[in-house]
């Protein structure tokens, strides 16, 4: 597993967290969602080129 998809694993479950159980602020969950998204295609572009 790479570091990108760790973070977007992490990032994904501290957002759904957020959501459903801590009800943190709004914008905060949302950027949350939007770091692992922009980590999964980071990923996804790192590991076109390495490959």
């Amino acid at each position: 597993m790479s570091i990108w998809t760790i973070l977007f694993v992490v990032l994904l479950i501290a957002w759904i967290g957020g959501f459903t159980v801590f009800h943190v602020a709004g914008g905060l969950i949302h950027l949350l969602l939007v770091l692992a998204v922009i980590s999964l295609i980071l990923h996804f572009v790192m590991g076109a080129r390495t490959a």
